[in-house]
């Protein structure tokens, strides 16, 4: 498939701007159009054009999607901080859900031939990875936290869509980290204290959640590869198919941090804060990249040592520039 107008939600996110550059290198020739909430927030860097795209507000999303003409949908805007769904779980339904539904009926009716991307996760699976073995795309549905709970409905009713015609692609990302991220997420949020322990701007103690956990690591650049490779054979796909982008391979939380504390060379205390540990958890996360190995032809290539060292330096640029 060669689009040539390609509308992205989240674009202006931490998936999304490792996106954009790469959808302009598969696709030099498409218009990239980057969705915001609001114009005022300004232009998505690396889009061609941005629109204005709340997903809180379902019914200005078909003249948005109208307007944009699009033969293509990327949708990777979302409610995506899980600590936080706990706080505000009808914020995270109302986004995550309604408006992923709203923003596929748009498309159903202004852009049907268009392929609808959608990034689900891997949060779908939750206490279905308690089974102790690589989860595959028929594994149940097990939300363990109201993000979770969010994209697992989203998800479905992405599905159902399928039947009445969207022709939409489930990718089931696994937790992925890279330049960019929040310090919301795990591997962020140790990167961002050691850079602050290198700057003499905190003691050197790092306060962490748990640590004896597992999880299915990606870096953000090969689940952006992933997207495109789905895109480029979207005209192949069947309709509603659900893909696992995962490495299948658990990384510890602790050898995590213990390898950021390697890389700076910085000695430090770690404390456990139980304001930092999850209500509902899983204590291993594997899944099986087998269905987007064969029909994708993609597997994850960065390795994980420079995809911590490319966290730990935009951390180190962040601080010194005052973050």
């Amino acid at each position: 498939m060669r689009p040539k107008r390609i509308l992205v939600t989240g674009a202006g996110g931490f998936a999304g701007r490792h996106l954009l550059p790469t959808l302009r290198a598969a696709f030099p020739d498409a218009a990239l159009v980057g969705a915001r909430r609001s114009l005022a927030e300004g232009p998505v860097p690396d889009a061609d054009e941005t629109v204005a795209l709340d997903l809180d507000q379902g019914a200005s999303l078909a003249d948005a999607v109208a307007s944009v003409r699009p033969d293509a949908v990327l949708h990777l805007a979302a409610y995506a901080d899980v600590g936080a769904s706990f706080r505000n779980p009808l914020a995270v339904w109302r986004t995550n859900v309604l408006g992923t539904v709203g923003l596929g009926e748009a498309v159903l009716r202004a852009a049907p031939e268009a392929p609808f991307l959608v990034a689900s996760s891997a949060e779908v699976y939750g206490l279905s990875f308690q089974s102790g073995t690589p989860v595959a795309e028929d594994a149940p549905f097990a939300p363990a936290n109201p993000y979770a709970a969010s994209k697992a409905a989203a998800d479905l009713a992405v599905g159902e869509m399928a039947l009445r015609g969207l022709r939409a692609v489930r990718m089931r990302a696994f937790t992925h980290t890279g330049a960019g991220q929040t310090d919301g997420f795990v591997v962020a949020a140790f990167a961002h204290q050691v850079a602050r322990i290198e700057a003499g701007q905190q003691p050197p103690v790092l306060r962490t959640g748990a640590l004896d956990r597992w999880r299915d690591f990606l870096d953000v650049r090969d689940v952006c590869a992933a997207y495109v490779a789905a895109l480029s054979r979207a005209d192949s796909l069947p309709p509603g198919i659900a893909m696992n982008i995962c490495s299948g391979t658990p990384r510890r939380i602790g050898d995590i941090l213990e390898a950021l504390l390697r890389l700076s060379g910085v000695k430090a205390e770690v404390e456990q804060e139980a304001s930092r540990m999850r209500p509902t958890d899983v204590r291993s996360v594997q899944g099986d990249p087998a269905l987007a190995r064969q029909t994708l032809g993609w597997s994850p290539v960065v390795p994980w040592e420079e995809t911590l060292a490319s966290v730990l330096a935009d951390w180190r640029a962040r601080v010194a520039a005052g973050e």
